[in-house]
């Protein structure tokens, strides 16, 4: 299946802006490299992109094979960008960053990674296969039952996360997607008007556990703000509510000059602006894009603009 990426007009023109130079620029999430191709094809002179899944950077430097030295890929985490920035020569700073969360359509049609239950495969769900975090399978099987519903109940806001840990525990050992989409099933059976598989919040939230994701955007977003020179733009496109909420407040904290609390008489945190909010609501995919890609219809989009 192709790789279609997610919102590229309004990406392109949120941190392309008419008239605006980019020297520099920071794909935090490469993926298969459509929005880093678009970038450099749109007017950013160098780019910079990160990617924990190989398999995906390999897909991101035959993309960008054509634009030589104006293209540097590094297999590692977003939140790592400010050592890769400087060992680059940036010391300046960027003049762009775009952030893509979550997992692409790549990861999850590729059947042995363990990321969907469509396909029977070893329950793994780590972006990186390579990396030493542990699997989604080491954590069904050796996690008590109430830290496997903690992990249920705020990565995947599941209601019924604690009657589904424990019939996970009851079952174990679990090594196989389908195995255990079976038995967050049996625990939690489809009601009429559900549309959605009993088990979608589950694989969601062991994804994000697995993968540290909400720590990893919650500390980047900082580190992604100081990178940029002044007139810099980050964009983030996140893909469920738990994402959105932490780009929204980090993004509304970093806007305001006091983060004092509203009953304190005076400012004394001495917390300044650096940012200038350019969304003040997501930009979400149009009818077209969300016809042509289904995966557009749950992303958003917010931006900000270095003082």
């Amino acid at each position: 299946m192709q790789h279609i990426p997610v919102l590229l007009q309004p990406v392109l023109e949120n941190l392309l802006p008419a008239g605006k130079g980019v020297e520099r620029a920071v794909d935090g999430t490469a993926g298969a490299g459509g929005h880093s191709r678009a970038l450099l094809e749109n007017g950013a002179r160098e780019l910079l992109a990160f990617d924990l899944d190989p398999a995906a950077l390999g897909l991101a430097a035959e993309a960008l094979s054509s634009f030589g030295k104006r293209a540097h890929l590094v297999h590692a985490s977003y939140a790592d960008m400010r050592e890769h920035i400087r060992a680059l020569g940036w010391g300046g700073g960027v003049d762009a960053i775009l952030l893509d969360l979550g997992i692409s359509s790549m990861q999850i049609d590729t059947a042995d990674r363990g990321f969907a239950f469509r396909h029977d495969a070893p329950l793994d769900m780590r972006f990186d296969p390579t990396g030493l975090r542990p699997t989604a399978a080491e954590l069904v099987n050796s996690l008590e039952a109430d830290e496997l519903a903690d992990i249920f109940y705020q990565y995947g806001e599941e209601r019924e996360s604690r009657r589904i840990a424990r019939a996970i525990v009851r079952a174990r050992p679990i090594a196989t997607t389908q195995a255990l989409a079976e038995v967050v099933e049996k625990a939690m059976p489809r009601r009429g008007s559900d549309h959605i598989h009993p088990a979608t919040r589950v694989f969601q939230a062991l994804r994000i556990a697995v993968n540290d994701e909400l720590e990893t955007v919650e500390a980047a977003l900082p580190i992604a703000i100081s990178m940029l020179r002044g007139g810099g733009r980050l964009a983030v496109i996140s893909f469920h509510s738990l994402e959105d909420r932490l780009v929204k407040e980090a993004f509304k904290r970093a806007a305001v000059n006091c983060i004092c609390p509203p009953q304190a008489p005076i400012c004394v945190c001495g917390h300044e602006a650096s940012v200038k909010l350019i969304t003040r609501k997501p930009i979400i995919a149009g009818e077209a894009e969300s016809a042509a890609n289904p995966r557009s219809r749950s992303a958003k989009l917010r931006v900000v603009e270095k003082l």
